[in-house]
């Protein structure tokens, strides 16, 4: 049998060893390449939404993805997961927004979801992505966000310990409030590794291992 080949979409080269662990340990027999553009969420955040031609853009490296021989496509970024929805359309193989399976776990996990963020462009889609991955379940639910002010700006500068810091201090917050918490950005999941026991009052769900749990599932 034809082995099977994965294509990951990132916005950032850092994510890429992240994926590169979770594939080796749930997807051993699948071959994987990446497509980096770091640009894609720059230009997010100088024109605070996702453009028309950021769309296309991602749209062009989906379709790349499917010429490289791509079985199954992976778009490792929240903010851009509108675009990625409608590539998925016009796609002849399978694509997937990554916060999709952790959204559908969190909807299932409790009805008060929290749902935080670095970035409003990204806190928006994954926010919007809970309430219609909510409604297709048929479950009544109530979304509580949280912006973490000067969090991006500070890692972005080379001060992870500050945004860490504020990350941090959100999330003990947050749990306070809510039955679950989603975590919009799969850079902010270093983050709860470093918390405490007492601070994990409730369930908080990452992205990138739902993700490729769920690939893992289907592939």
């Amino acid at each position: 049998m034809k082995q099977k080949t994965l294509g990951l979409i990132h916005t950032s080269a850092t994510l890429i060893p992240v994926f590169q662990q979770l594939c080796q340990q749930h997807l051993p027999g699948v071959a994987t390449f990446n497509i980096v553009d770091d640009s894609l969420v720059k230009n997010i955040i100088a024109r605070g939404e996702l453009t028309t031609s950021i769309s296309k853009r991602v749209a062009d490296y989906v379709s790349s993805a499917e010429d490289s021989g791509a079985d199954y496509i992976l778009v490792t970024c929240s903010s851009i997961g509108a675009a990625v929805e409608a590539a998925a359309d016009n796609s002849k193989v399978p694509v997937l927004r990554v916060d999709q399976p952790m959204a559908d776990e969190a909807v299932q996990m409790g009805k008060r979801i929290g749902v935080i963020a670095t970035l409003s462009t990204t806190l928006e889609p994954t926010s919007d992505l809970v309430k219609r991955r909510a409604a297709a379940a048929g479950k009544e639910i109530e979304l509580v966000p949280k912006l973490c002010e000067g969090a991006f700006d500070a890692l972005m500068s080379g001060d992870a310990a500050t945004h860490d810091a504020i990350v941090t201090d959100a999330l003990r917050e947050l749990s306070t409030r809510v039955d679950v918490i989603l975590l919009a950005q799969a850079s902010m999941a270093r983050v709860v590794d470093g918390l405490s026991d007492a601070d994990k009052q409730v369930p908080i769900v990452a992205s990138p291992p739902n993700a490729i749990k769920y690939l893992a599932s289907i592939i």
